[in-house]
């Protein structure tokens, strides 16, 4: 049994309320990436090893392009508990019966979607968010989730270690690079909104940046890149001095902050996700993964694509002591959350 599979095992058997969603139907938007394609792992493990008696999680897995999705979840396609439909969140949801909790989890997430498709990046977040609290509305949904990001922080100011929940940094809005972090702190403005006029029940999980065997080979993200040349048994390529210190969060522990915040969370509260074991720099990940590699880290510039779509935040690692509180901890640390990775793309 392969890292991932086992990490998925350890989500299932952890004690969370599962009670909470037996018997029930989750909604997943984005379900084909990466964050999408874990928790449906989960989901779907948890029927086939835990549920028993229709007590099964149904799922209803939305994505706009059907042949990926056949792909991706080729072996759960024609599974009682789980429903596929084509659709894009930017447009009114098509009927899909009942959903008791909606995910939120479709948006563009790395750097040439973010230049290429700045339109479609925001109004993911701001339209795709609408969209989908009106379905759950109409459906008398029992919860929204919406799943943010480290981004929505801004800068630091130089003035904390790292972010809690209540800070709020800069961003100028008069970039094309600010689509992204600026419509999530809509989608997030738009979820309260909806609590006060429909009285809708909301969480927000903000994630770290996420790394995992299930990310797609079209990512852009440093890490991404950096794990394929690994994979691939080349050089890594760091296109900055690499001095700027993230936090990171292997996929099952993103996956696991979301159902803690979910099913263990307060109402209308947010929580960041990130493994504090696993805050690292751009050149020390790039060092980490050739050596996993037997390779070696050399530096070259981004051409105008790459670099539009890339964060000038130097400094953003996220406190995840509120989450830690409910009794979330992360699993998987670096290196072995790399090197799991690394051997799954290289079969």
């Amino acid at each position: 049994m392969d890292k991932y599979q086992q990490e998925i095992e350890k989500v299932v058997a952890l004690s969370l309320p599962w009670e909470k969603v037996i018997g029930k139907t989750i909604m997943l938007s984005g379900a084909t990436g990466m964050i999408g394609k874990c928790m449906i792992d989960v989901l779907m493990h948890y029927n086939e090893t835990i549920a028993k008696n229709g007590n099964e999680i149904r799922i209803i897995a939305l994505s706009r392009n059907e042949a990926k999705a056949r792909e991706r979840f080729a072996s759960y396609w024609d599974n009682t508990y789980f429903t596929y439909m084509s659709c894009d969140v930017n447009e009114a949801i098509p009927e899909c019966g009942q959903a008791d909790y909606i995910i939120h989890a479709a948006s563009n997430t790395h750097p040439l979607q973010y230049s290429q498709d700045s339109v479609g990046t925001i109004t993911s977040n701001v339209l795709g968010t609408k969209n989908l609290l009106d379905y759950a509305v109409a459906h008398s949904a029992k919860q929204f989730c919406f799943v943010s990001s480290v981004e929505v922080y801004g800068e630091n100011r130089g003035d904390v270690e790292k972010f809690d929940e209540q800070y709020l940094g800069y961003i100028d809005c008069n970039t094309l690079r600010a689509g992204y972090p600026e419509s999530k702190r809509l989608g997030e403005t738009l979820c309260n909104a909806y609590k006060q006029t429909y009285d809708l029940d909301f969480v927000i999980p903000r994630l770290s940046r996420c790394y995992g065997p299930t990310m797609l080979a079209s990512d852009t993200k440093a890490i991404s890149q950096f794990i394929k040349k690994a994979a691939a048994g080349e050089d890594i390529v760091l296109k900055s001095e690499g001095t700027q210190k993230y936090s990171y969060s292997f996929v099952t522990d993103a996956v696991t902050g979301i159902l803690y915040a979910m099913l263990l969370g307060q109402p209308g509260e947010a929580y960041n996700v990130a493994d504090k074991e696993s805050d690292i720099t751009l050149k020390e990940l790039a060092e980490t993964l050739a050596e996993i590699a037997g390779t070696k880290v050399v530096f070259d510039l981004p051409d105008e694509a790459e670099r539009k779509g890339y964060s000038t935040a130097t400094k953003a690692m996220l406190d995840a002591s509120k989450l830690e509180a409910l009794d979330w901890k992360a699993q998987v640390h670096m290196p072995e959350g790399l090197r799991c990775v690394v051997e799954d793309w290289i079969k």
